[in-house]
């Protein structure tokens, strides 16, 4: 069975697995995180399998205050995530890069210059993961007495990026002459100043570099709320998104989709990928044992602190683990991803200890799991339904889950016509199929 549609893939890379004890399972990398050569070969890996992109997720703090919690854990140990994807850069040649920075606890003008830079070092494969940051704890690491609002981070996030796709669009494509015999190096009628004035940021510009390869780095989003989905709508082009339900992943498609429609932009234009976390055995049982043994190796501690961290800083260590999850405040964190867990536990009448070991392996995301075929199968119900784009691949542990999923899975779904065997060009818009933006060009000086 084909599909006129290719479906897209990413890796999205948790360097000893999606599962929270994914470190503890045999054939781990423990120090994955700080380890550039699993880095290197994962990214080698996905662009051997013709992966579309390498996604590095990121956050400003440790989700947890408790320290004894957190040394249950690998987040304590991981890289600066474009500092890493310039490296893996300089050792593929065709998969995207794509890299999470916040808008709440980055300057623009620093982000720009840091993103155009990966977008030339690559060759034009960089891309923006714009989260607005989940998590209070980084607002302490940032001189902020408390984290903002969540729609006061939105508003934030809708001027951090006008400032930053105006510093992208500084230089027009051709401006950068390096003409040693003129002595000219860029042509100054091609140069646009921002001089941006607006209620967070006043940026003079331009960037100090030319323009990116892609035009701009290619801007994607993880956002399941009301205000996240509107941002998307407007200037995403590729969104991440988490659900574990078919009826709900289709209603979240077809609601964002008209609102890209309603934004004056091409359904196509925004890419729709759910995260999918996988477990590939040699039949369903054997996949189930695994999950089993990622299961065994959960501290409760561990997990506590994950599922605290994932719906937004809140305090779990005083409810009784095995009674129903009781009700929670509000909090200015991820209020769709909260919403979303919540009302699954809910309705699944789940108690703390069954809800915390459900989100150490899945984050609130679809679990596919069995025989390759079976994997396969699953995956493309969701895409032929019209539920998804494509998918960001989560294996449950690394290395093996993902050398599995490359070596069985992808062929599979190869020779059912689903997903490339060979890249369309060389950048990640090639890979997605978007088209290059023009620049804006600078506005005529007005006659003396």
């Amino acid at each position: 069975m084909t599909h006129p549609r290719r479906l897209k893939l990413g890796l999205s890379f948790y360097p000893s697995g999606y599962h929270v004890a994914g470190w503890r399972f045999p054939g781990a990398v423990p120090d994955g995180g700080v380890n550039l050569r699993h880095h290197v070969d994962m990214a080698r890996a996905a662009e051997a399998a013709c992966f579309d992109f390498f996604f590095l997720a990121d956050t400003n703090a440790i989700w947890d205050e408790s320290l004894e919690a957190v040394s249950q854990t690998t987040w304590s140990a991981k890289f600066e995530p474009l500092t890493v994807l310039s490296a893996l850069a300089m050792v593929t040649s065709r998969i995207g890069l794509i890299g999470t920075a916040s808008t709440t606890y980055n300057d623009p003008f620093s982000l720009a210059r840091r993103f155009a830079s990966l977008d030339h070092i690559s060759g034009g494969r960089a891309g923006w993961n714009l989260v607005t940051s989940a998590s209070g704890l980084e607002a302490a690491n940032f001189s902020r007495e408390r984290h903002p609002r969540h729609a006061d981070r939105y508003a934030l996030a809708r001027e951090f990026v006008a400032v930053v796709t105006g510093l992208w669009d500084g230089f027009e494509d051709d401006a950068y002459l390096f003409d040693q015999a003129s002595g000219v190096c860029f042509d100054p009628a091609k140069v646009r100043r921002l001089d941006h004035q607006g209620e967070a940021f006043q940026v003079r510009g331009p960037l100090h570099l030319p323009r990116p390869v892609q035009g701009r780095p290619v801007m994607v989003q993880a956002g399941l709320s009301e205000a996240g989905r509107e941002l998307a709508a407007e200037t995403g082009e590729v969104l991440f998104t988490a659900q574990s339900e078919l009826p709900v992943a289709k209603a979240f498609y077809d609601d964002v989709k008209a609102r890209v429609v309603r934004h004056g932009r091409a359904p196509e234009a925004l890419s729709i990928m759910p995260g999918v976390v996988t477990v590939v055995a040699g039949s369903r049982a054997e996949a189930e044992d695994e999950i089993a043994t990622l299961d065994r190796l959960l501290l409760p501690a561990a997990g506590l602190a994950f599922l605290s961290g994932l719906i937004g800083d809140t305090d779990l260590s005083a409810f009784p683990l095995d009674q129903p999850l009781p009700p929670l405040p509000a909090t200015e964190g991820p209020k769709g991803r909260q919403s979303f867990v919540l009302a699954a536990a809910q309705r699944q009448g789940l108690t703390l200890r069954q809800l915390y070991r459900s989100i150490a392996l899945t984050s609130g995301h679809r679990l596919v799991y069995g025989a390759p075929v079976d994997v396969a199968d699953q995956l493309e119900e969701w895409h032929a339904a019209g539920a998804c784009d494509g998918y960001n691949i989560a294996p449950a542990h690394m290395p093996g889950g993902f050398e599995r999923f490359a070596s069985q899975v992808v062929p599979e779904l190869q020779r059912r016509g689903l997903v490339q065997r060979a890249y369309a060009g060389t950048t990640l818009r090639d890979n997605l199929g978007l088209a290059r933006p023009p620049a804006r060009r600078r506005a005529p000086e007005a006659a003396p």
